[in-house]
């Protein structure tokens, strides 16, 4: 794995994270919300952790339209797969898809020049620049309801699933994580910002999306001891 990362001051990790047991779609949108370990007059850090459903829209239409851009990263499980003749996406088309992804991945890093618009279909959940991105929202109009019905339900098993692995407290791994590196290298943590989207990948792994977000395998983000182990070398990298 590999990133440009920021660097920041250091941070406790003795934030109370109890605070996030129990949290639930309706009172946060459908996402865990963020733990900022933060204490009174201490330096902060922030991570966010979601199976994001514009990002599983994104995937789903990689698959669709043939795009293998990020090279390394995995396909999504579940999904027709495309005939072995298929051909490729067309540079342009996976230019343009590739630009959509890093907008999607890291809005704040990533915004367009030019004014976005809605495509039909999709709800609000995928706008694409007015110009320069033809192709791609040409193409994607046909797969636009079983993006968003594959996208909703793993959205909605990443809820359940985490809430019955790990009691609500999805943040306890990454504290730990961020203990085990404190004690190794005898320093507090530096302060920083991870993005971490789980998702229903065909490969068990973590992978770099993005400057500040991973994409980890659901199955491993359940595996309690395998997934604190996965974690530490992207918490090294960062803190």
């Amino acid at each position: 794995m590999g990133a440009r990362v920021g660097r920041g001051r250091s941070v406790p990790v003795e934030a109370d994270i109890t605070r996030f047991a129990d949290c639930h779609r309706a009172g946060h949108g459908g996402r865990w919300p963020p733990y900022d370990g933060a204490m009174a007059d201490k330096p902060q850090w922030l991570i966010r952790e979601d199976a994001s459903i514009p990002v599983l829209v994104a995937l789903v239409l990689r698959q669709a339209l043939g795009v293998r851009s990020p090279l390394d990263l995995p396909g999504l499980r579940d999904l027709p797969l495309r005939a072995a003749d298929a051909p490729d996406a067309a540079p342009a088309l996976e230019g343009q898809w590739r630009d959509y992804w890093d907008m999607t991945v890291e809005p704040r890093a990533h915004r367009s020049e030019v004014p976005l618009e809605l495509i039909e279909g999709f709800d609000t959940l995928v706008a694409l620049p007015a110009s320069g991105a033809e192709e791609l929202s040409t193409a994607v109009g046909p797969f636009a309801a079983s993006a968003l019905r594959y996208a909703r339900a793993a959205h909605d098993r990443y809820l359940s699933s985490m809430k019955s692995h790990t009691g609500g407290d999805a943040y306890r791994a990454y504290a730990s994580a961020i203990a085990e590196f404190e004690r190794d290298i005898g320093r507090r943590a530096h302060s920083f910002e991870l993005n971490v989207q789980v998702l229903p990948l065909t490969q068990r792994g973590v992978w770099w999306i993005g400057d500040l977000t991973v994409a980890v395998t659901d199955g491993l983000r359940r595996d309690i001891v395998a997934f604190d182990t996965a974690i530490r070398p992207v918490i090294a990298e960062l803190a």
